[in-house]
Parts: C-alpha cells; sequence; structure tokens
C-alpha cells in the first residue's frame, strides 16, 4: 500500500516524529491519518522497547514514511536537522535530557526554525523528581489516584493501556500540538509542548475529583455509581456465559431497563439510593442469568434502556452498525479501526501500511529537498537507505 496523495484536514502539515513506542506513535498516526505529511525517524538498530512485533502488526505506526537515522553521528544529526527546519512540528517521546545530549534541544531546532513546535511526551514530564524515573502506562495511573478508583474490592483491576498512553498521552499531545500550531501562525513564534501522561491521566480526572471533592464518590472501590457500585451501572452475566451492560443513568431510562427486565418500577427503591444496591445488584444478577446475551438483546431491542451487549473484538468488527460506519479496515491484510474522527469535506484516511524502519529513507530526502550529507567513511554514514 503506497502513500497516497493527502486530502484530510491537515493536508500540508510536516511533522518530524522520533520514533519510539506508545502515545508518541499514536499521535503520530492521528495527525497522518488527518492528511499531515508525518516522517518517522527510526533508528540504524532495533531499540528493545515496547512488545516486538512485525511492522505489519504495529498499525499506530501507519501512514507515514520512514528514515532510519544513527543520530549519535554527525552525518545522522545534520541530515535530522535539515529536516527539522523544514517541519511546522517534531515529536519525541525521550527520557529527559536525551535530545539534549544528541544535540536536537529545543533551543538548537528552533534557532534554525523559529516557527516550530517541539512536542515532547514522557511520563511523569521534563522537570519535578520522578522526571528522569522510568515507568509505563500502569505506573502512571497509579500515582494519579485513578488506578485506585478502579476494580473491585479487593483490589485495583488493570485496564488496557488507553487511559496513559494514548488517552492521557497520544491524544493529549495531539491536541497540543494542533493548538500550538495554531497560536504559531498568528505570533510567528514556535514553542515546546511538554506533555506528561500524568498530567493527561489528572485531566481526564477532573469530574472524579469534583465528585470526591462533593463527598458523593465513596473511597471504596465498587461502592459507586459508575465502579460498578450501582445495579443500574453495571455488567451482568448471562445464562451460556456471555456478558452485557447496562447503564441507565437517567430515571427514564432506568424505569425502560426495569421493564425489560420484567421488574415493575413502582416496586423499586429510589434509584439513588446506596443502601438498596447491593442488594438490587444480586437480584439484577439473578434475572440476567436467566437468559442467554442473544435472548437480551432481543428483549431491549428498540428499548430506550442504555444496555449493550458485550462483544469480544471479533464480535465488534462484525457488528451491523460497525459494517454500516465502516468502522473497521483491513491494511496490508491486517484488520484494524478506521481513522477518527470523521469529517464531511476533508476525510481522513490510512494513508499508508506501516513501513519498516529506514523503507523511505532516500524517497524522503528527495522530497523534503534534504541532502545526503557527505561522509569520509560510507560505512558510518549515519544514513541508512
Amino acid at each position: 500500500m503506497a502513500v497516497m496523495a493527502t486530502s484530510g484536514p491537515l493536508a500540508g502539515l510536516r511533522v518530524v516524529e522520533f520514533a519510539g513506542v506508545g502515545p508518541g506513535p499514536f499521535c503520530a498516526m492521528l495527525l497522518a491519518d488527518m492528511g499531515a505529511d508525518v516522517i518517522t525517524v527510526d533508528r540504524t538498530e532495533p531499540s528493545g522497547l515496547g512488545i516486538p512485533k512485525e511492522a505489519r502488526f504495529n498499525p499506530i505506526t501507519r501512514s507515514r514514511r520512514s528514515i532510519a537515522l544513527d543520530l549519535k553521528t554527525e552525518v545522522g544529526r545534520e541530515t535530522a536537522l535539515q529536516l527539522i527546519a523544514k517541519a511546522d512540528a517534531l515529536i519525541e517521546g525521550h527520557r529527559p535530557g536525551t535530545m539534549e545530549r544528541l544535540g536536537l534541544s529545543p533551543e538548537i531546532c528552533q534557532a534554525m526554525n523559529p516557527t516550530l513546535i517541539y512536542g515532547r511526551m514522557t511520563g511523569w514530564g521534563q522537570d519535578g523528581p520522578l522526571a528522569d524515573t522510568v515507568g509505563h502506562d500502569l505506573n502512571y495511573l497509579a500515582l494519579s489516584g485513578a488506578l485506585a478508583l478502579m476494580g473491585p474490592g479487593e483490589k485495583p483491576a488493570i485496564p488496557l493501556n488507553f487511559l496513559g498512553d494514548y488517552g492521557g498521552g497520544g491524544v493529549y499531545l495531539a491536541f497540543g500540538l494542533l493548538a500550538a500550531i495554531f497560536e504559531a501562525k498568528r505570533s510567528g513564534r514556535g514553542q515546546v509542548v511538554d506533555v506528561a501522561m500524568l498530567d493527561g491521566i489528572l485531566s481526564l480526572m477532573t469530574a472524579q475529583f469534583g465528585f470526591l471533592e462533593s463527598g458523593r464518590w465513596n473511597p471504596e472501590r465498587g461502592t459507586n455509581f459508575l465502579d460498578g457500585g450501582a445495579p443500574w451501572y453495571n455488567v451482568y452475566e448471562t445464562a451460556g456465559g456471555g456478558f452485557v451492560s447496562v447503564a441507565a443513568v437517567e430515571r427514564k431510562f432506568y424505569d425502560q431497563l426495569l421493564v425489560g427486565m420484567g421488574v415493575d418500577p413502582a416496586t423499586v427503591p429510589d434509584q439513588m439510593d446506596r443502601s438498596t444496591w447491593p442488594a438490587l445488584c444480586v437480584r439484577f444478577a439473578e434475572i440476567f442469568r436467566a437468559r442467554t446475551r442473544a435472548e437480551w438483546e432481543a428483549e431491549m431491542d428498540g428499548r430506550s434502556a442504555c444496555f449493550a451487549p458485550v462483544l469480544t473484538p471479533d464480535e465488534a468488527a462484525m457488528h451491523p452498525h460497525m459494517l454500516a460506519r465502516d468502522a473497521f479496515q483491513r491494511v496490508a491484510g491486517v484488520r484494524q479501526p478506521a481513522p477518527a474522527p470523521r469529517f464531511s469535506r476533508t476525510p481522513s484516511a490510512v494513508r499508508s501500511a506501516p513501513p519498516t524502519p529506514g523503507q523511505h529513507t532516500d524517497e524522503v530526502l528527495a522530497d523534503w529537498a534534504v541532502g545526503r550529507p557527505a561522509s569520509s567513511n560510507p560505512q558510518s554514514s549515519g544514513v541508512q537507505s
């Protein structure tokens, strides 16, 4: 799958991404799917980061081209600087101080390109006592207080890495870069965007802190209205082993749910009476175990009950709603979600399959009009074709 001509809302935007794992590549995917010309600067040797996988099974690296540089050589560094000089934004996800040691600090890059937006992606931020500490998504969730709120009473649940890596990290980096690019068009000046996954997670917790401050959220997990404590916001097992979800927060939807369950709303205690929740959870569990998931889907069909079956990823990909919206695509034979969000006039698109490191080195150098620096020793040129 070749790189497509760009027509998305970010067509014309040039971004240099220094290869990493998790939130940086996810941010770059969002921008590239929207039409930005994103060049990934890969290492000439494997990084040893993340979970090893074949390139095509790493779809968050799709829609962009790769150039392989040895940034520890002068030639590799100079080539990177030539690309940066022509970019609107830069993405790097190294530990604080790494880019400075490579001679690619914000000060050096912005001296060459005064309007450059320099995006820095870390777990803890560029400063503070933990700035140099290693970590992953689960650690940032733990320190933020978010992990303590999730899961059953016995111990916190271990969620997938949506909240830290992608929600608190990649999405906030994309948002920050675009906000700074917008401002640079007005001021003519670039700036550094310091994105910490910890900061993003805390931002996502804004509503929860409001609940905590109001006294409406108990510190005990599994006793609150959004953590499995409420019978009307929960997951229940059905006959045959399937599961269903109910999220009838509003009374009008709760009544519809009860009717669908065969329960007279007039016989149920006040929805917000927490003292009744444990017994109601037991009662609801018994009711839902009496039928299969398919039978409950048929019963709730057409009701405004905030009900949905718990699907496996394979089932989700084949659900009629997903099919109607073309929610999944196959790229290089690999099924993956389509770009989001959707635009009415300048649609996003998967521009290309995930590249192998260095796959587009010569093409990128020519396309961006970057000359291959001369080297007295071709074996250590720092630029891998």
